[in-house]
């Protein structure tokens, strides 16, 4: 016999939090947050690799109606940012919708009824009424096809499932792709290993990042007066709108300022192997 809700939130990461807490505002209890992971967080909580944090300044980084004014730098790492999210569930009383390690595997729309079956991997049956998939786009950790992978005899791990009992200190490491992980890994690293070889496909842009300590005073700013912390997330809003004009519209009243732009970027190029 399945458990019956009016919704059903798939995923636990900001998606899944923002979808919960607004239906409680909304006077919407009977949902339930389904997360195959045993804690929530989702992105936030698989990636705890090495120089992990954000790349979007931590004030913009957030939700809107629960701003933090301690944010310890201007892009946070990532236990700071769980620890955020953790903040986000007690403050909301989420904790009686989770269920943990709850892996789905089949859900099946009836349209006489109009109500959705689920499975999940456990044998547990739910129905709602809706579902609201907030599972990510980058869940699932991907592994490239590269020959020979399989037969390798060394220590192998993906970013998103990081063991951080490994030591990576003297050893010659090789890093593959040079995404945004890669960008973070990689200066955290550096100077623990040996050697390390870096593999790309298409070299990256990568712009110099404002990364920095917010000092006290800043801090006792945001708490003593909320609005001005809410001036510099819409700063920081329309900023990164301002440079998505420049890279996706490139008028000819920012092709200067693209310029600059430029100038001040980097190709990072590496050791570059093609598959």
């Amino acid at each position: 016999m399945a458990t019956t809700y009016d919704q059903i939130i798939i995923g636990a990461g900001f998606a899944g939090l923002c979808s919960a807490i607004q239906l409680k505002k909304n006077g919407e209890n009977n949902f339930l947050i389904l997360e195959r992971n045993k804690h929530l967080g989702g992105t936030w909580y698989n990636n705890h690799y090495p120089g992990a944090a954000c790349d979007v300044e931590s004030h913009l980084y957030s939700f809107s109606f629960e701003p933090n004014p301690n944010w310890s730098r201007e892009f946070s790492p990532q236990q700071e940012i769980l620890n955020y999210m953790e903040h986000c569930a007690a403050k909301y009383e989420l904790q009686n919708h989770f269920r943990f390690g709850v892996n789905i595997t089949n859900a099946i729309f009836d349209e006489a009824n109009g109500i959705w079956n689920v499975e999940t991997e456990n044998g547990e049956k739910y129905s709602a009424k809706v579902i609201v998939s907030c599972s990510g786009g980058l869940s699932q950790p991907s592994f490239p096809d590269i020959k020979g992978l399989e037969t390798f005899k060394g220590k192998m791990f993906h970013s998103a499932i990081w063991e951080n009992d490994f030591d990576l200190t003297g050893k010659t490491v090789a890093v593959v792709g040079t995404g945004a992980s890669a960008i973070q890994i990689v200066p955290a690293i550096v100077s623990k290993v040996k050697q390390l070889n870096l593999y790309q496909r298409t070299p990256p842009w990568i712009l110099p990042k404002p990364d920095g300590e917010i000092s006290s005073l800043r801090k006792w700013l945001y708490n003593s007066f909320p609005a001005t912390q809410r001036l510099h997330r819409k700063r920081l809003y329309w900023q990164h709108e301002i440079m998505a004009l420049g890279f996706i519209k490139n008028p000819g009243i920012l092709e200067s300022w693209n310029s600059e732009i430029l100038q001040q970027a980097i190709v990072a190029v590496f050791k570059t192997k093609y598959y």
